[in-house]
């Protein structure tokens, strides 16, 4: 084999199969049906991962034996091209709904843009050696989960030195929890409006659901923004759960009064710090946070506690 996919062909790959499905199971579904007739590609996946994680292990893969597979991944980016309804995508509500749309539209567009000059692209394939060191530093260069975290991280430290008005910056905030959500498959929702009452967002972990509520104030929040929200996590249903995010923490008496029977978890700029940093994934944070709240009743588990540090 003297021709070699090119790495945007790899890339285009990576995007299509990580942006054209939004839920968990549905993704897996697609990756079964398009590998069906190579099950030893799948064994090594980690579904557990998020869908980006699983799309870059892939392909990863399928470049470091691009000499076997070449013909599976030309055939994967014929099928994901020719895609064009995204079903799950369109159970979604608005504005999620349009976003993501668009998103997966983009990414089947260019992909089936690079099918279509293909030959050509192949043509331009002299030295199988520099090729194949193309591949592997568009691997490092590409679209990562490590890369995404960095940029969230540059959002977060801009949004700190922010002057803007605390309302938009609030509004910011949100956007950016729902991005930093979104990056971990927890399904997040922007926010929404009740008869009486706004929820800043929610999420999935697992089986669970939860609903948000998002604060950037000059000081810490207080009991009385604990009461408030505990009073709307109890309205839910009787597995909801709540997030209280407060990125300058939580006052003493805040503390105190959810150190028992807390119907939510609570989460400070350290912890959303360190997870942007890599140093832990936000869904296990989560799940050990939940995992004492059900132990000791509290609401408050730092991620430094968390890593022992």
């Amino acid at each position: 084999m003297t021709q070699k996919i090119r790495a945007d062909g790899y890339e285009a790959l990576r995007e299509a199969l990580a942006t054209t499905t939004w839920y968990r199971n549905e993704f897996k579904r697609l990756v079964h049906t398009l590998l069906r007739e190579h099950p030893e590609l799948l064994t090594p996946l980690n579904f557990d991962q998020t869908k980006r994680e699983v799309s870059d292990d892939l392909v990863l893969l399928l470049m470091r034996h691009e000499r076997k597979y070449q013909d599976v991944t030309l055939g994967l980016m014929v099928e994901l091209s020719s895609k064009s309804k995204f079903s799950d995508i369109e159970r979604l509500e608005e504005p999620q709904r349009g976003e993501l749309l668009a998103t997966a539209h983009d990414s089947v567009a260019h992909l089936r843009d690079l099918v279509g000059t293909y030959d050509a692209m192949l043509q331009k394939q002299e030295n199988v050696q520099e090729q194949i060191q193309q591949h592997r530093s568009a691997a490092q260069k590409g679209q990562l989960h490590s890369d995404a975290l960095a940029d969230l991280r540059a959002r977060f430290l801009e949004l700190q030195s922010n002057t803007s008005a605390p309302q938009a910056r609030g509004l910011a905030f949100e956007q950016f929890l729902y991005d930093l959500f979104r990056l971990f498959d927890l399904e997040p929702r922007l926010a929404y409006k009740l008869e009486s009452e706004q929820i800043d967002g929610s999420l999935r972990l697992h089986t669970d659901d939860y609903i948000v509520e998002a604060k950037w104030t000059k000081q810490p929040s207080g009991r009385p923004d604990g009461d408030l929200f505990a009073a709307k996590v109890r309205t839910k249903g009787k597995n909801a759960l709540g997030l209280f995010v407060s990125v300058n923490g939580f006052t003493q008496d805040f503390i105190t009064r959810f150190r028992e029977g807390t119907p939510f978890l609570t989460m400070d700029g350290s912890d959303i710090f360190l997870i942007l940093e890599g140093r832990i994934r936000l869904t296990d944070a989560l799940l050990a946070k939940k995992r004492w709240a059900n132990e000791t009743g509290s609401c408050l588990r730092s991620v430094a506690e968390i890593l022992h540090i």
